[in-house]
């Protein structure tokens, strides 16, 4: 008897049904290897749909929501294994455990993976590279690297003090001249629908260039170079993949190699020398490690977008919530009237005079317009806080972590965990950053001082060891923006009689704080009272 007809007696089914067989068998059996622990204490393994590559899938095409909704979905585990080709990444959703990996920095450490991101997204060289990844986590009396001075100066810098005031005032000053420009032409006439986070983005970008780079700076000597920014900063998911970069991610692609050209022309002409002092000081510590100059411009692509694109979007989403909002649009305005010093003169005509704001005042006086700019980063910011295991670690004494992989703090899962923030956690609430005790937000309540929430559930900033050392100067410059718009400006729906608010667009890799999904048109018209006369020419004072 041959074979052939052996087998038809004992295997009924037909050879596509064969083969649809045996895919569902290899397809259970790979699903099943994937949810295997290698250690009986690592956190629950969540198996994907697609074995084997299924995680990197669905954050490749879903972005950041894709670990969110996982997270929202699996809300009992405080962390969670996705298992990933060649290795492991844990998902961090608790704040409790996300201060014990923040205390952790020496084992679980951001260091090394930053060479790895800087080279894909800034375009790098491997001289460069290889300077870059020389002693990352020096100990005490070890040789220090670029990536540990150029840290630690930047945190020193940017720390309470006085640089910090010197640049937070730098900063405000360009703001109000150049939104007392916009206030001279007729983009303040409302005569036009104006898409609000562009007006933002313009006004930003151009004022952020000029205090860190000076007059001369790149984009005021070429204006074009602000599209090819925000080309640059859309795509650098694209980038961070780089797969072919000149073809999959060709306008980003672009956008980052004029801006190298141009920075490089700025700082081969020493035009950083009529820079900020921060600008400064980074260029001269590049070079002291042997950076060459063509590869400083590529650095100093990254610190330009460090300082426009979470001020941008924050600035956006405060504005936007605040102006759709009417009632609480006159609580915050009323509060900084309060603080507004008018002129010093007192026989001056008012509205003719020259203002003045403190910017302490408006972080300690004005409690509703900081618990609008707190929420609003809540709301925004689904960013990640991402380590590298370097070595096999027991979280907390009970999770069990492997050598070489990831763990991320996912801010987007925390931020939406309603056992911190309430039952309405999807929504816009300010109310949830002031003291009940004392107030509300349309009654002017006080603002907390020390969060009732847990300190690790605040993920805007990071925390730990990489905590953001922009913080305190990015408070300062969004609110000193924001009340500068707030005197000056009255900002209506395009159409309808409601301004409305578009959910984020969390589809895309959470890099920074979120744009929305689609553009919002409105009216931006001058206001005339005395108050917003006199601001147009306000003098900042710490």
């Amino acid at each position: 008897m041959a074979f052939n007809d052996l087998a038809a007696e004992w295997w009924p089914f037909s050879a596509s049904a064969t083969a649809i067989i045996g895919i569902i068998t290899l397809y259970f059996i790979t699903y099943q290897l994937s949810s295997r622990k290698i250690d009986p204490r690592e956190p629950l393994v969540i198996a994907p749909t697609v074995p084997i590559v299924g995680h990197i899938l669905g954050m490749a095409l879903l972005g950041g929501r894709y670990i969110k909704n996982l997270g929202i979905r699996h809300r009992n585990l405080p962390i969670f294994t996705l298992p990933v080709p060649g290795s492991r990444i844990y998902i961090v959703a608790d704040p409790s455990l996300a201060a014990a990996v923040q205390r952790a920095s020496k084992v679980l450490s951001f260091t090394p993976i930053v060479p790895e991101v800087t080279e894909r997204i800034l375009g790098l060289d491997e001289a460069t590279m290889e300077i870059t990844r020389k002693n990352l986590d020096p100990g005490p009396g070890e040789e220090r690297g670029f990536l540990a001075d150029i840290q630690d100066m930047v945190y020193q810098w940017l720390g309470p003090g006085d640089y910090l005031s010197e640049l937070s005032l730098d900063a405000a000053t360009e703001m109000r001249d150049e939104i007392a420009a916009c206030a001279s032409t007729s983009a303040g006439t409302e005569s036009t629908p104006t898409d609000l986070l562009s007006w933002v983005r313009h006004l930003v970008t151009v004022s952020t260039a000029k205090y860190l780079y000076g007059p001369r700076n790149p984009i005021a000597v070429n204006p074009s170079l602000e599209t090819a920014f925000w080309d640059f900063d859309h795509g650098l998911g694209s980038l961070l993949m780089n797969i072919f970069p000149s073809v999959t991610a060709k306008k980003a692609y672009q956008g980052r190699e004029k801006l190298s050209a141009a920075l490089y022309t700025y700082l081969s002409q020493n035009l950083h020398k009529t820079g900020s002092k921060i600008v400064q000081k980074r260029v001269d510590i590049a070079l002291e490690h042997g950076w060459t100059l063509p590869a400083v411009a590529r650095e100093e692509l990254s610190f330009l977008f460090a300082g426009i694109v979470n001020a941008t979007t924050s600035t956006f989403w405060i504005l936007l919530h605040l102006y759709a909002d009417p009632g609480l649009l006159a609580t915050v305005r009323q509060e900084i009237e309060a603080i507004f010093e008018g002129p010093e003169n007192a026989s001056a005509e008012r509205g003719k005079g020259k203002g003045k704001l403190r910017i302490a005042d408006l972080r300690d006086n004005c409690p509703v317009l900081v618990a609008v700019y707190r929420e609003c980063l809540r709301l925004g910011s689904d960013t990640y806080s991402t380590r590298l295991v370097k070595e096999d670690y027991i979280l907390a004494n009970q999770y069990f972590l492997k050598k070489n992989a990831v763990v991320q703090i996912a801010g987007g899962v925390i931020h939406a965990d309603s056992r911190i923030w309430g039952e309405d956690v999807e929504e816009f609430n300010p109310k949830r950053f002031l003291d009940r005790q004392d107030g509300s937000a349309e009654a002017g309540g006080k603002a907390k001082q020390n969060n009732a929430f847990h300190p690790a559930a605040f993920r805007a900033f990071g925390g730990g060891k990489t905590l953001c050392p922009g913080r305190h100067f990015a408070m300062n410059e969004i609110l000193a923006f924001v009340a500068l718009v707030v005197l000056q400006f009255d900002i209506r729906p395009a159409r309808g009689d409601k301004i409305e608010v578009p959910r984020k667009n969390d589809g895309v890799m959470p890099v920074h704080v979120l744009e929305p999904i689609r553009p919002v048109e409105v009216l931006i018209s001058k206001r005339n009272d005395d108050i917003a006369r006199d601001a147009r020419n306000v003098e900042f004072v710490i």
